[in-house]
């Protein structure tokens, strides 16, 4: 029987959070521990799955096994809670760099959705609730994928309210309404369902993880290199609330309009 669940199946995660008020409602973005974009992230995979995801999991065991990794604090916290799993922000850089150069080795590619985090948009337009804040950015990064297939699956990384099914399924309706608006006289995918993992259940959530951190280290601190050595994998960035001067919904692609340090973001904006 042929493998063919990657044409189908697609692994959304993200990176940043969506923290905007600190106690009495004081703003903190860009604060220590507060992030000044929130980023969500989805991996499309061009050869099959399974096999992957054994790779994967083998990585995770040699980690585990081996004396110069498996002291490491975060190493150690993660495999007694079960088992070593990778995950970009708290590994050590070896473990970056070998979980980098085996993503290099997977026939994948990556689209992602930055949104900037400006208090006036968060409470007109998602009534400052972070559940909205995340549907909103779910439906532009679905909005364009109704037509390639006839059925679409995707594994999503849980995130409390914000990945609860009803709030998925708003994302999902904002998209249609998206793709209608430009395209209203085409039919679209209508078996479109999703399955919502705890991370650490799901090893092939682990690259949307790191690509999306990728990504983060341009907006969040202007870092590219990690970008750079990725650049191969990452198809499609849309940073959704550029600034005026840059334009709204900036596209950036890995062909003809890379990211650069100059993405940075301000530390707060109102």
């Amino acid at each position: 029987m042929k493998d063919n669940l990657h044409e189908y199946h697609r692994f959304l995660d993200e990176a940043g959070d969506t923290t905007f008020y600190g106690k009495g409602k004081i703003p903190i973005i860009g604060t220590t521990g507060v992030s000044k974009t929130f980023i969500l992230g989805m991996v499309k995979f061009n050869e099959p799955i399974e096999p992957i995801r054994i790779k994967i999991l083998d990585l995770c065991n040699k980690v585990q096994e081996n004396s110069y990794y498996n002291k490491i604090p975060s190493v150690v916290k993660r495999s007694c809670k079960g088992s070593y799993f990778f995950h970009a922000k708290d590994d050590v850089p070896e473990l970056r760099k070998e979980f980098f150069d085996f993503i290099q080795s997977v026939d994948c590619s990556f689209q992602a959705v930055v949104g900037r985090k400006i208090i006036s948009l968060f409470e007109k337009k998602h009534n400052g609730k972070d559940t909205e804040f995340y549907a909103d950015m779910l439906s532009h990064l679905l909005k364009d994928k109704f037509t390639n297939q006839p059925r679409l699956v995707l594994n999503v990384a849980e995130r409390s309210n914000s990945t609860a099914i009803n709030n998925l399924e708003k994302g999902l309706l904002k998209a249609k309404k998206r793709y209608f608006f430009q395209n209203p006289n085409n039919k679209i995918t209508d078996r479109i369902s999703f399955c919502v993992h705890k991370y650490q259940n799901e090893p092939l959530l682990s690259i949307a993880d790191y690509l999306c951190w990728v990504v983060q280290r341009i907006f969040e601190t202007g870092e590219t290199r990690f970008y750079d050595y990725m650049l191969s994998k990452i198809s499609l960035v849309v940073d959704l609330y550029g600034s005026k001067s840059n334009g709204f919904n900036n596209h950036y692609d890995n062909n003809t309009n890379p990211l650069t340090e100059k993405n940075k973001v301000s530390p707060l904006s109102s």
